[in-house]
C-alpha cells in the first residue's frame, strides 16, 4: 500500500492539471514559453503518475485495466475478471 501522502500529493497535482490546462494549451499555442515556465510545476501533466487503484502501487501499472500486475494476478486467481484464465502462472 502506497503511503497517503504520495496518494495525496498525486490528487494535488491532478487538480492543478486540470485548473492550468487550458491557460497551458493557450501558452503553448502562442509560443510564450516565459509565462509557461512561471506555471506552477506541478501543473504540467508529465509530473502525473499512474497508481493502481486498488493498492496506491505505482509501479507495474496495467493502463488496461488500472491497476498493478500483483492484483491483477491476485484478482485473476480468484476469477474476478471475467475474459482472464490462470494459466501457468
Amino acid at each position: 500500500m502506497a503511503k497517503e501522502s504520495l496518494m495525496a500529493r498525486e490528487v494535488k497535482r491532478a487538480r492543478l492539471t486540470k485548473k492550468y490546462a487550458a491557460k497551458r494549451a493557450a501558452l503553448k499555442a502562442e509560443g510564450n514559453y516565459v509565462a509557461l515556465s512561471r506555471l506552477p510545476r506541478n501543473s504540467n501533466p508529465n509530473r502525473m503518475r499512474n497508481r493502481c487503484k486498488i493498492t496506491g502501487r505505482s509501479r507495474g501499472y496495467m493502463r488496461q485495466f488500472g491497476i498493478s500486475r500483483i492484483t491483477f494476478r491476485e484478482m485473476a486467481s480468484y476469477g474476478l475478471i471475467p475474459g482472464i484464465k490462470k494459466a501457468s502462472w
